[in-house]
């Protein structure tokens, strides 16, 4: 690999800053809208080790799923590397990256979560078609939620999915809800055990072993500091009327 100097930017996340000192402009590219010039609360540096490691990871899934292996670039490697850095130490700041698709409304935030390929961004794309401009897309992909025992604020970042939908925004968290796929448009309210396996998989798991001990209790405190629902919906516009009734209060 070519020696490149290495470039060091600060990015405020979830009210975090972050130092991230990287090989390739890429990951400063990616994360530029969270520019700042404050102090950081962490740093994360990434080495020509991290980005060999990705690659492995990366053909390594594909190869499980009987796909064509990737071409990502040193880059798109790097990135991912940073990513997953950065995720292992937001819980210290009581934060975790979250898998699902986020909107707001009328200052309420709804987080849709579920299996791949069921339909989360498909679902909010519903939502702005019914709600037009009172809804705003937060992240599609991978925000971030500060969890406290007053609440959960949910925060857009750079990491918004392959359409780059989402922006530089934070707003309280009122729902999660879990889609299924349903020929008929109903919603229900859960409780924490229905959720739980659902929300443990999509949040980021630490390696390290303390840091997943602390995501393991800030899922629990998501869990109860906001409301639970499973979706059952096709992908009719009525789906989003349903949910956005079902959850508005």
């Amino acid at each position: 690999m070519q020696k490149q100097k290495m470039m060091t930017k600060n990015y405020k996340m979830a009210d975090t800053v972050i130092e991230v000192t990287s090989i390739y402009e890429k990951v400063h590219e990616y994360c530029k809208d969270y520019l700042t010039n404050e102090p950081a609360d962490f740093s994360v540096c990434t080495t020509p080790e991290d980005i060999i490691k990705e690659k492995e990871k990366s053909d390594s899934e594909y190869a499980y799923e009987g796909k064509t292996l990737p071409n990502f670039s040193q880059g798109t490697l790097e990135e991912t590397a940073v990513y997953r850095k950065i995720g292992e130490k937001m819980p210290n700041y009581d934060t975790v990256i979250f898998h699902g698709s986020i909107i707001a409304v009328d200052g309420h935030g709804f987080l849709f979560t579920a299996k791949s390929g069921t339909g989360k961004s498909t679902h909010t794309a519903l939502w702005r078609e019914y709600l037009g401009d009172k809804a705003v897309m937060v992240n599609d992909d991978k925000p971030m939620l500060k969890i406290t025992d007053n609440g959960v604020i949910a925060y857009g970042t750079p990491y918004n999915g392959k359409h780059h939908l989402g922006c530089n925004m934070s707003v309280p968290l009122k729902a999660i809800c879990i889609i299924t796929r349903g020929e008929k448009n109903s919603i229900v309210r859960i409780d924490k055990s229905e959720a739980y396996a659902m929300l443990l998989q999509q949040v980021y798991r630490p390696q390290d072993p303390l840091q997943m001990a602390k995501t393991l209790k800030l899922v629990d405190k998501l869990a109860e500091n906001v409301e639970l629902y499973k979706l059952a919906c096709n992908m009719d516009i009525e789906a989003a009327e349903v949910a956005y009734n079902g959850m508005k209060g």
